[in-house]
């Protein structure tokens, strides 16, 4: 059985992946390391703003009207769309220090291209380059 070929590297010079040296790669996992400690405190410190807030409401919703109400869950539930965008951005770094162990790290993963260093410096956990990011977004 023939196999279809890939039609995303059909027709393309393949590009040779080059190799870090062992300081590169420990600098990279470095930052990578110290910013997903960054995000787990601030994940951490969000938490326990959260349940802070959530005892106070229970406590102090004695009277409440249903205006207040409805104020207090739209704030209750940006606090939670908070706390999950920096868990998702948590996630991303961890994804980006597998693919770092992998040999992946800095290659878009739809075309197979280098990442330019320039967008790594931006976005750290990028996973995608340049064009086939814009090519998402426009879907």
């Amino acid at each position: 059985m023939v196999k279809p070929a890939d039609t995303r590297t059909a027709g393309r010079k393949p590009v040779a992946r080059t190799t870090r040296s062992a300081a590169e790669t420990e600098k990279i996992r470095a930052a990578l390391a110290a910013r997903r400690d960054e995000l787990s405190a601030e994940y951490d410190q969000t938490l326990s703003e959260i349940t802070e807030l959530q005892r106070d409401r229970l406590t102090d919703s004695a009277g409440d009207d249903q205006a207040d109400t409805g104020t207090k869950t739209f704030e209750r539930e940006q606090e939670i769309s908070l706390a999950n965008s920096i868990r998702e951005r948590i996630t991303q770094v961890e994804r980006a220090l597998e693919r770092l162990d992998e040999g992946g790290y800095g290659w878009c993963e739809k075309c197979g291209d280098p990442i330019p260093v320039e967008r790594l410096a931006a976005f750290p956990s990028a996973t995608l380059c340049v064009k086939c990011k814009q090519l998402e977004e426009r879907r």
